[in-house]
């Protein structure tokens, strides 16, 4: 049997090259894992935008096939998890980091890694959720959780015309919450107002450098920024909010003081997608299952090939796209 597959490869000449190559059985199934999946669609995540353009060191193993997510049918299961012709979803996992991943036609993991494609959605429906819905559904039950109602106040989502924003918007919304969408994308306030956003704002007003403690606006904020986003989320957050920190688009470091956390009680919370429990990952999908609404996939997912992943990643690096990418691994 042999598959095509999106590999990454790093030679000393060359440096990282990315091609569409065919793959036979046996270099798969080196792979450690326990259970082979026949993927049909896959998706583009800000993590394979950098994987496949090398813009950072995500691949830690060569070569790799990128892709955090999968989602397709068990053809063959070594543990007692599923049986073969089960629907399942991959996210994360250190896919397309330190295991071969989702942008090819078969993937082999470890049964423990994946959880059962919710009744609510297609298979098509699950990848244009991805990793990025799935992790803004676990921002959102993380604030959620936290004990912020909707009458509480504006709930912040910065970055918010990429796939963690545009899930995220669309989910607080369909919970009653009010949404200020944070984007670089003025241009494409419709397209936030109509994920339910009642206010959009320009993101460079967060971008630069701020007062340790600014007027309180929010009583939650999602932010896949980072840096000096998520220092002036921080500062604008009302007393006793929450910060749920899933991203680092802008930057990894975080120049903010302790202010906002020890004069107005502001949590910060970190929001880890790609280890997270069976139990967790189930509530995310549970969540997105019962409260996004099925139209609003169709409005933000488009579908494209593997030969077409390499121009969406270059694109998505710079800031140039909007919503999801699925990626149709068959054609």
């Amino acid at each position: 049997m042999s598959f095509n597959a999106i590999i990454l490869e790093k030679e000393e000449a060359t440096g990282v090259t990315c091609s569409l190559k065919n793959v036979n059985k046996q270099q798969l199934l080196a792979q450690q894992g326990d259970t082979l999946i026949q993927v049909a669609y896959s998706s583009i995540n800000y993590k394979d935008a950098l994987a496949i353009t090398n813009k950072s060191p995500v691949v830690r193993k060569w070569p790799m096939v990128p892709g955090i997510d999968g989602v397709g049918c068990v053809v063959e299961c070594a543990s007692d998890r599923y049986q073969k012709g089960e629907q399942v979803i991959l996210n994360g996992w250190g896919c397309g980091e330190t295991h071969w991943g989702g942008l090819a036609q078969y993937a082999y993991l470890k049964s423990e890694w994946l959880i059962p494609l919710p009744n609510k959605f297609t298979a098509h429906q699950a990848m244009t959720i991805g990793t990025a819905g799935y992790t803004a559904a676990l921002c959102i039950e993380r604030i959620v959780d936290f004990g912020v109602k909707p009458h509480d106040g504006i709930v912040l989502v910065t970055g918010a015309s990429g796939g963690v924003g545009s899930i995220a918007i669309s989910l607080l919304a369909k919970l009653g919450y009010q949404v200020t969408a944070s984007t670089s994308k003025i241009d494409e306030a419709y397209y936030l107002q109509k994920l339910g956003a009642v206010n959009v704002i320009d993101s460079q007003t967060l971008k630069e450098t701020g007062k340790p403690l600014q007027k309180e606006q929010w009583s939650a904020v999602v932010d896949v920024v980072g840096s000096h986003t998520l220092a002036n989320a921080c500062a604008q957050t009302q007393y006793g909010g929450i910060v749920a920190c899933c991203g680092l688009t802008q930057g990894m470091d975080l120049p903010a003081t302790v202010a906002p956390f020890i004069l107005r009680g502001v949590t910060l919370a970190g929001i880890d997608s790609v280890m997270a429990s069976y139990d967790k990952r189930i509530a995310a999908w549970n969540l997105l299952a019962h409260h996004l609404d099925e139209e609003i996939l169709s409005y933000v997912g488009r579908t494209i090939t593997l030969n077409e992943c390499v121009e969406v990643a270059n694109k998505m690096i710079a800031g140039k796209i909007k919503g999801r990418f699925v990626v149709d691994v068959n054609k």
